[in-house]
């Protein structure tokens, strides 16, 4: 899977842009605050339709402006596709083939891509919110099901807590609309996290090898799921639902008082170890971001083995924050086979095959140029 060609209008810093790439790696040079990494944005929204970087889409849209529209190609194994998203004050659309796609869920995961951007070296050593964010948006580009149930959990919770907020200070007294609420809840929890289960699974048969390969040898790397409420993954839904049932029947007093809920997939975390030890509290910084580089190139492994493509790869300014070996291992691992998008501010000092067959472009004041 590639992308041929992008085109944007009043995206970030870009009034207008029509460029086309070569399935192969792309390097995109510049200064700072020149519009790189907006391209890199840019590739990364139409794919996901949501930023990495920002949660509010407002700030996608240039100056001034009412709305921002990204377009894309991708050509695929077997079909060539036009993809379209318009961000506007109101909302987004998405369109498809030039049909407009009533939810974003069916839109999503039909262009895939992996972003390795200096704050995912923070996968480790971030907070339980970043790792779950991780875990959502790689999920939901293999499983438009669990974009759905994703989407589910959050009203269900948003109402939930607003519920819970009346009981705290006393503006409603039955509890028998959270205890509705609270069924409701759990019975989208457990698809969740059992489908959080089943995706570690298959990034820890991929992350280990490649983190061995990393490592020469020396470290064993294991990716365990944290859930906040005592369930396990071979345990069937059903006891997974009574687990959290009980759970919610202890809590619920403090639910009240804390006007919140306290426990489900919002609250739960990922644990990476390292021959044994939390890399987290007792990894060097070298093991950390052995551990996230490990995960990353597993990312894409795992994607091509559920649809039988390569993502697309979106590497922004992260080739200066690794150390030569580190480089060549993931420059040697995507060589020929993974379309590649690189940001830098120069390509000095980087001396690998891959880079000197790349297609080189130019950035300077939103304004790009493809260096022959």
């Amino acid at each position: 899977m590639y992308i041929e060609s992008l085109s944007l209008k009043n995206y970030r810093n870009y009034e207008e842009l029509f460029i086309e790439f070569e399935n192969k790696v792309n390097v995109i040079l510049g200064e700072n605050a020149q519009g790189k990494t907006n391209v890199m944005e840019s590739i990364y929204v139409l794919a996901m339709a949501k930023s990495h970087r920002t949660s509010n889409d407002k700030e996608l849209i240039r100056w001034d402006e009412e709305y921002a529209k990204i377009e894309g190609r991708v050509q695929k194994q077997y079909s060539s596709l036009p993809l379209q998203l318009v961000i506007s004050k109101k909302g987004k659309k998405a369109r498809l083939n030039h049909i407009e796609q009533q939810k974003l869920s069916q839109y999503v995961g039909n262009m895939n891509v992996v972003m390795f951007a200096p704050e995912d070296l923070n996968l480790v050593k971030g907070s339980p919110q970043v790792r779950r964010r991780f875990i959502d948006m790689e999920i939901g580009q293999i499983s438009p099901i669990y974009l759905h149930d994703m989407s589910q959990y959050q009203k269900i919770l948003q109402q939930r807590n607003h519920y819970l907020k009346m009981l705290q200070i006393k503006k409603q007294t039955d509890q028998t609309m959270l205890e509705i609420l609270t069924e409701q809840f759990i019975q989208v929890a457990v698809k969740i996290i059992a489908k959080r289960f089943e995706f570690l699974h298959l990034l820890a048969k991929w992350a280990g090898p490649i983190h061995k390969g990393i490592s020469r040898g020396l470290e064993t790397l294991e990716i365990n799921y944290k859930p906040s409420v005592e369930v396990l993954e071979e345990q069937e839904l059903s006891k997974m639902v009574t687990c959290f049932e009980e759970k919610f029947g202890k809590v619920k007093t403090r639910e009240i008082e804390r006007g919140t809920t306290l426990f489900g997939p919002h609250r739960d975390d990922l644990l990476f170890f390292v021959n044994g030890r939390d890399v987290q509290t007792f990894g060097s910084q070298g093991q950390q971001r052995t551990t996230a580089l490990s995960v990353k190139l597993a990312e894409i492994e795992l994607i091509q083995a559920e649809i039988g493509e390569y993502p697309i790869l979106l590497l922004d300014d992260v080739l200066s924050e690794l150390d030569d070996y580190r480089q060549s291992h993931l420059l040697n691992t995507i060589q020929g086979k993974v379309q590649t998008f690189v940001t830098t501010t120069s390509v000095d000092g980087i001396d690998h095959q891959t880079l000197k067959e790349a297609s080189t472009f130019q950035v300077s004041s939103g304004i790009i140029q493809k260096v022959d």
